[in-house]
């Protein structure tokens, strides 16, 4: 047997570079790239050997300096949606704190069913020098670090203790990458000197390797019983998730719905599957659904999910579908999703599934009828919308400023079709959802699943990173700025083009529309100084300067005080040749967008303040709405 002498780590990277995934006859590299920051932990292993690749050859294993760990992990989630889970990044940290940085960025990956490699550096496996700079000792326990607290938030996870151990925990890997039915972060964690330690590798372990990716159809009698309940169904509606996006599966559902007059409600995920204009498009669904969702879903007496995992705000915390014999067949390549809410589970590939449905039921046609209330309840809904963001709030606003549904709707009419917006957290996910008309699948990217503050940077470099021919829009708040805005540093480094939309409404507003609902007043949700007087945060507004801080970090910016500067202000940034901003500030009370459902966030029972006594009646009344589906 041939055998190559090479570090764990230049093993690591050398593997990693041969390893490929296949579709539809369709390859592409399975991780594409390294983002990371080095430390002890990683710099005389994992650094050493991806700058041994990149001496070797530069398109070996490229690697990105990311300025936060989380960021870094954001921005690898955000590549792989882009690519429709096909092909990932690869985030390598130091020991200790840099590792758990990536905590928040593993649980992202895992709850949106996005395949991340993790590769944290980890304690010493020989124990000499324990305690190691920046290890937290456990006194039951000595072989359990930090690095344990990935198994929680992860789809696999493995150690190696030992250099024998790299092949299994590699391929072990590679394996959890590539499976759609269990998609999420894969850990795996290197001892600080076992990174540097050598070993004589057979040369098989490098080799091509393809990693197939099958779609899979349905068992043929789920796939029968579900076509019978299509045949029987009145009101039925779709909804349709991420995993017709990453199934490819947006032309059958097109056809299907159209074919037979079902309208097609989309979730955060699975926004854009149909294009704007589509009979059967009916927007958003949920609790930051539109009018037209809202009403079928209501009436619907057949619930089709396709690719969805049905969260509260999908269901509108269980609410949304009101008919007392409301049935669902759940179309999911993913065992834990495909029997929720008690209904028929049909599991597989989506896009092979609409095929076996499409057969199934070609016998059917649609009911003019009910394609003639959806026409109206979509024709409705574009007269709202268009309202929406063509208010002037301006001239209605105290503080004389534009509202952020205007903002949105000339983000849609600026951006170009294959362009990308990406957004996560505040008030913008739910106007999104309810507002924008994606004139391409991969136009909308809102990571809504964990709906994590500070993604939207770090996600618009990932999305650049994935494919620089389009223009990508981060549109952020406030809020989530100051989280996490440095990843902004590392689209500069790599002349990777992105526009910062940054709306300042001094504070959180979405918890802050969301406290008052609840009677909590905004407590706790503003940008101010604390009051001498009062002892309260009702102080002034703090004078943060974001489009300071916006150029202190090498972005060109473009200031906005109302909708038309806005227009003028995004035109120009788009048409900057590289990283550029916006600034603008939005009122924070301007009237919320119509639409949506409920949304069961529970309130004080029992309250000295009169606000949320009202709140609870209201709660109370909402919650009637509330069913079990059994």
């Amino acid at each position: 047997m041939t055998t190559v002498r090479l570090t764990v780590a230049q093993a690591t990277i050398r593997f990693l570079a041969q390893q490929y995934t296949r579709r539809d006859g369709d390859e592409q590299r399975l991780v594409d790239g390294f983002l990371g920051i080095f430390g002890h932990g990683n710099v005389a292993g994992i650094g050493q050997a991806l700058l041994e690749a990149e001496l070797h050859d530069p398109g070996e294993m490229p690697y990105l300096l990311a300025r936060n760990e989380q960021g870094a992990v954001n921005a690898a989630v955000a590549f792989a949606k882009d690519r429709d889970r096909l092909s990932t990044m690869a985030v390598t940290t130091s020991v200790g704190p840099g590792a758990m940085n990536m905590i928040t960025g593993a649980a992202l990956a895992t709850t949106n069913r996005i395949p991340v490699l993790l590769l944290p550096a980890d304690v010493f496996a020989n124990r000499r020098p324990d305690p190691v700079l920046q290890q937290l000792e456990r006194p039951q326990s000595g072989d359990v670090s930090v690095n344990d607290a990935f198994r929680s938030v992860s789809v696999f996870f493995d150690r190696v203790w030992r250099p024998e151990q790299l092949p299994a925990a590699l391929l072990g890997a590679m394996r959890a990458l590539t499976d759609p039915t269990q998609s999420g972060a894969v850990v795996v964690a290197f001892p600080e000197d076992v990174q540097a330690e050598a070993y004589d590798w057979p040369e098989e372990l490098f080799r091509r390797r393809i990693w197939t990716i099958p779609r899979t159809p349905a068992d043929a009698s789920s796939v029968a019983e579900a076509a019978e309940w299509i045949a029987q169904a009145r009101r039925p509606v779709i909804v349709a998730g991420g995993g017709v996006h990453y199934s490819h599966a947006a032309d059958a559902l097109a056809s299907f719905a159209e074919r037979l007059g079902i309208p097609v409600g989309q979730t955060h995920a699975g926004k854009g599957v149909l294009p704007h204009g589509h009979p059967m498009d009916i927007g958003g669904i949920g609790s930051t659904g539109t009018t037209a969702a809202t009403e079928l879903a209501a009436e619907a007496d057949l619930v089709i999910g396709i690719g969805t995992r049905y969260s509260d705000f999908t269901t509108a915390s269980m609410s949304l579908f009101a008919d007392p014999g409301v049935r669902f067949v759940n179309v999911n390549v993913t065992p834990i999703d495909a029997p929720k809410l008690s209904g028929l589970p049909v599991l597989g590939d989506a896009r092979a599934v609409l095929a076996q449905l499409d057969e199934a039921t070609a016998h059917l046609s649609a009911d003019a009828d009910h394609v003639a209330r959806v026409a109206a309840l979509r024709a409705e809904w574009d007269r709202q919308r268009q309202a929406a963001v063509s208010q002037g709030w301006a001239a209605h606003s105290e503080l004389g400023l534009p509202s952020q549904a205007e903002l949105i709707g000339v983000l849609n009419d600026e951006m170009a079709p294959d362009d990308v917006i990406v957004n996560a957290a505040g008030s913008a996910p739910g106007d999104l959802h309810r507002l924008w008309q994606p004139r391409s699948r991969r136009q909308y990217h809102v990571e809504y699943a964990f709906s994590t503050m500070g993604y939207e940077i770090a996600g618009a470099l990932g999305v650049a990173l994935s494919d620089d021919t389009r223009q990508v829009v981060a549109l952020v708040g406030d809020g989530s700025y100051l989280m996490l805005s440095q990843e902004l540093v590392t689209a500069v480094a790599e002349r990777r083009k992105m526009v910062v939309v940054l709306v300042d409404n001094r504070g959180f507003a979405s918890i802050g529309n969301l406290s008052e609902s609840v009677g909590s007043q905004r407590f706790g949700t503003r940008y101010r100084y604390r009051d001498a007087a009062s002892g309260r945060l009702d102080g002034d507004a703090l004078p943060v300067d974001f489009a300071a801080n916006l150029r202190s970090l090498g972005v060109e910016v473009f200031e906005a005080g109302s909708t038309e500067e806005f227009r003028s202000a995004l035109r120009r940034a788009l048409d900057a040749p590289d990283c550029a901003a916006v600034y603008v500030r939005t009122d924070p009370l301007a009237p919320a967008v119509p639409g949506g459902a409920w949304w069961d966030v529970p309130v004080a029972e029992v309250s000295g303040i009169e606000t949320t006594r009202r709140a609870r009646d209201e709660y109370e009344r909402d919650r009637r709405a509330q069913r079990w589906h059994l």
